[in-house]
């Protein structure tokens, strides 16, 4: 019980002196699994109606650890050059219940650049909600000394306990057949996400921009005139930056016929931080992967792992639609 209040106080810590500190984007280990949270020029990119769900819960060795879920749905849309999407993101975190949700509308236009190659721009438009549980903190003036236990009542002054603001992103995708490489930019306006101090300009106070460039290519190992037979080698990388933070993705998955397997390692600004392995099934309209993050840093011990899982319904759209959509991307599954 003590474990538990001192996590909780130091918590409450950490909020009232937010001045310093930076929050960072949740991520997501399977980010092709949620491609419109990677960039918004993914939206519409398979020329399937595309409906998708992934859940994440990180550091499983932490009490009260984050908690991470996101959904979307995307369509080709013929008619306005691309596709539309949207998108809803939960992140929980502590004993305080920080939480951030957000929903985003997604449009992104294509266009054929030469025989084989396409370029794809998207931007995204979003509400952005913060908030917390002031009734889980515990303060200094709620010790009873004698008893060792929490009074009820807290003399400290509380701030507004919640945070919404408007956000947007915007993201540039370019591929073929055989290659595909992207770059976004999230939180463009950087807007204020302070709970005590919601008009200064100040950039402790902002909600970072987020940069990532990712890339990949898909490698046929084995002929067939049947794309299902074939057996497909996947090399990925992926870039992130958010202020000071930084993190890079390299890996790969092996597709063969419904089976998916795959490795990545993690390294971020500081340290090596974890390999993930994943493994994916897909159906004709239907796909399910699973990954655990292996910490290899000097967290390993607290933390453990993380566990994610995602699944993606795939429908063709209408035969007439389909005639007048603009050559599919080969998506990366996962």
């Amino acid at each position: 019980m003590a474990q538990r209040h001192n996590r909780t106080l130091f918590f409450a810590i950490l909020l009232c002196c937010a001045g310093p500190l930076w929050s960072q984007d949740p991520q997501f280990s399977q980010f092709y699994a949620n491609p419109l949270y990677t960039n918004p020029a993914l939206t519409g990119a398979s020329n399937n109606i595309r409906i998708g769900a992934i859940g994440r819960t990180q550091y499983t060795g932490i009490p009260n650890n984050y908690l991470t879920a996101a959904a979307s749905l995307d369509v080709p849309m013929p008619s306005l050059g691309g596709g539309l999407g949207a998108m809803f993101t939960s992140d929980v975190a502590g004993d305080g219940r920080l939480s951030t949700n957000t929903f985003n509308l997604l449009y992104a236009y294509s266009q054929q650049l030469s025989r084989s190659l396409y370029v794809r721009a998207g931007v995204q438009a979003g509400y952005y909600q913060r908030a917390y549980d002031w009734s889980k903190f515990k303060f200094g003036d709620q010790i009873d000394i004698q008893l060792g236990t929490f009074r009820p009542q807290t003399q400290e002054q509380q701030p507004n306990d919640r945070v919404n603001l408007v956000n947007f992103a915007a993201g540039i995708l370019l591929y073929s057949d055989k290659f595909y490489g992207g770059f976004a930019v999230h939180n463009l306006t950087e807007p204020n996400q302070s709970f005590y101090s919601p008009n200064s300009s100040a950039d402790e106070f902002k909600l970072p921009r987020r940069y990532t460039a990712h890339a990949g290519a898909n490698i046929a190992l084995t002929q067939s005139r049947f794309e299902e037979q074939k057996v497909i080698i996947s090399p990925n990388v992926l870039y992130m930056q958010q202020r000071n933070y930084n993190q890079l993705n390299l890996g790969f998955y092996v597709k063969k016929q419904s089976l998916t397997a795959g490795a990545w390692f993690r390294q971020t600004s500081r340290n090596s931080d974890a390999v993930i392995l994943l493994v994916g099934l897909k159906f004709p309209k239907f796909r399910v992967g699973y990954s655990y993050d292996i910490t290899v840093s000097d967290a390993r011990t607290a933390t453990q792992g993380s566990h994610e899982l995602s699944m993606v319904f795939e429908i063709k759209p209408p035969a007439k639609s389909a005639k007048k959509v603009k050559k599919a991307m080969t998506c990366p599954e996962f």
